[in-house]
């Protein structure tokens, strides 16, 4: 199978447009592309993610079939983010298979399929779709994190045994006020009232 290797085959100011003139009808042969390419926005969910402008190292295979190119292989990156539990930074080093058909011509009706156009292929939403997927919408620093209290903020695996506060049932906390309001104002009228008979006497 006839195949070359190139570091980069953009005829853009965007990496993630990839050119296929050499590959565009003629099954049977492919090309490897590799580089380090700035990652696009979006790689994210709320938590974690690549950051955009991170290095992305980028291995394709590009392999044309009949019905168009298909590009297969790997993206790297560095992702970071914050536990979901704790809140401490997490970090951690990203491995995610790609792998999509870019048709000659869409099939059916189904909208948004991945086509050559203009003679090359756009892998930056086949990545995202890839990436995205891949990481954790509730990521934790471990399995066994424990959080923060809910009270004070504290990190529970570093808090002192039994550590707890009291929790007052909401039920009774306006009881509680209403109580509170009601014993200064009382207090408040026997101070006039005390206050009254001085001066009667």
């Amino acid at each position: 199978m006839p195949s070359t290797r190139s570091t980069s085959t953009s005829t853009t100011a965007n990496p993630w447009i990839l050119s296929v003139n050499d590959l565009v009808q003629s099954p049977g042969n492919m090309r490897t592309v590799e580089g380090i390419w700035p990652a696009p926005d979006a790689l994210s969910v709320p938590l974690f993610g690549i950051q955009q402008g991170a290095d992305v190292d980028v291995e394709l295979r590009l392999e044309s079939v009949h019905e168009g190119i298909l590009v297969s292989g790997q993206v790297t990156a560095d992702a970071n983010g914050e536990c979901s539990r704790c809140l401490d930074p997490l970090h951690e080093t990203l491995v995610v298979p790609v792998q999509e058909l870019f048709l000659y011509e869409p099939e059916g009706d189904e909208e948004d399929q991945p086509l050559v156009q203009r003679d090359t292929v756009d892998v930056e939403p086949v990545v995202r779709d890839s990436v995205v997927p891949s990481l954790p919408f509730q990521p934790v620093c471990r399995d066994d994190c424990q959080g923060l209290c809910g009270q004070c903020g504290i990190r529970l695996d570093e808090a002192p045994e039994g550590h707890h506060h009291e929790q007052v049932d909401p039920r009774w906390a306006a009881l509680a006020a209403f109580a509170s309001e009601q014993d200064t104002d009382d207090t408040g009228l026997e101070e006039k009232t005390s206050d009254h008979e001085t001066e009667e006497r």
